[in-house]
C-alpha cells in the first residue's frame, strides 16, 4: 500500500487536471486555481526545505573531507545563511535590498558575462563546416548576425528582410517542430507516471 498509494494519488490528480481543462465551468476553474495557486505553493515551500538540506549536506561533506575547492563550499554556506538571516530579521528591508542590489545582482551580471564567452566558444565549434548541415548552419548564422547590425543594411538593402524571413519561416518551423516533440514527450511521460509505469519519484525504481 505504501507504493500503491502514491500511484493512486498521482493518477487521480493527473486525471482531474486533465479533464478540468476541457470543462469550462466555474467549479473546474476553482479546482484548478486551488491546486495551482495553493497546493503548488505549499509543495514548493517543502521543496525549498529539502533543497537547502541537500545543499548543506553536500557542502558540509565536502568541507569535512577537505576536498578540492572546499573553501568555496564554506563561503557558499556562510553566504546562504547570512542572506537567509538578513531576510528573516529585517523582513526584506533596505539592508536586504542593498545586499541584493550591490552583491547578488553584480555577481549575476558577472556570471552572464562569462556565459557569453562559453556560448561563443560553443558556437565556434558548432560552426565548423565539416559537413553540409554544419555549412548551412554557418552560412545562416553569418547572414543573421550581419543582418542584425547596421552594416548588414549598408552592404545590401534586402539583408534585413532576408533575416526576418529566416527568423519567421525556417527558424519558426524548426522551433514548432521542437515544441511539438517536447509536448509529445511531456504527454508520454505524464501518462507513464499516471499509469504507474514510471515510478522514479518514489525512490529510483
Amino acid at each position: 500500500m505504501r507504493r500503491r498509494l502514491p500511484v493512486i494519488i498521482a493518477f487521480g490528480i493527473g486525471f482531474l487536471m486533465l479533464i478540468q481543462y476541457f470543462i469550462p465551468h466555474p467549479r473546474s476553474e476553482e479546482f484548478y486555481n486551488v491546486i495551482v495557486q495553493q497546493w503548488f505553493i505549499i509543495i514548493f515551500a517543502f521543496m525549498y526545505i529539502f533543497a537547502l538540506r541537500s545543499f548543506f549536506m553536500h557542502h558540509i561533506t565536502k568541507v569535512k573531507r577537505k576536498k578540492e575547492g572546499y573553501i568555496f563550499s564554506a563561503v557558499a554556506m556562510v553566504s546562504v545563511l547570512f542572506m537567509l538571516l538578513s531576510g528573516l530579521i529585517t523582513s526584506r528591508g533596505p539592508f536586504f535590498d542593498s545586499l541584493y542590489n550591490y552583491m547578488i545582482a553584480p555577481l549575476q551580471g558577472t556570471m552572464f558575462s562569462l556565459l557569453a564567452f562559453f556560448i561563443a566558444s560553443a558556437a565556434f565549434r558548432a560552426f565548423r563546416a565539416r559537413n553540409v548541415q554544419a555549412t548551412l548552419l554557418l552560412v545562416t548564422a553569418t547572414i543573421v548576425m550581419i543582418g542584425r547590425v547596421p552594416i548588414g543594411d549598408y552592404l545590401w538593402r534586402g539583408m534585413p528582410d532576408l533575416v526576418e524571413w529566416i527568423m519567421t519561416v525556417p527558424s519558426m518551423a524548426a522551433m514548432r517542430g521542437i515544441r511539438i516533440g517536447v509536448g509529445l514527450g511531456a504527454v508520454a511521460t505524464a501518462m507513464k507516471i499516471m499509469l504507474g509505469i514510471e515510478r522514479s519519484y518514489m525512490g529510483g525504481e
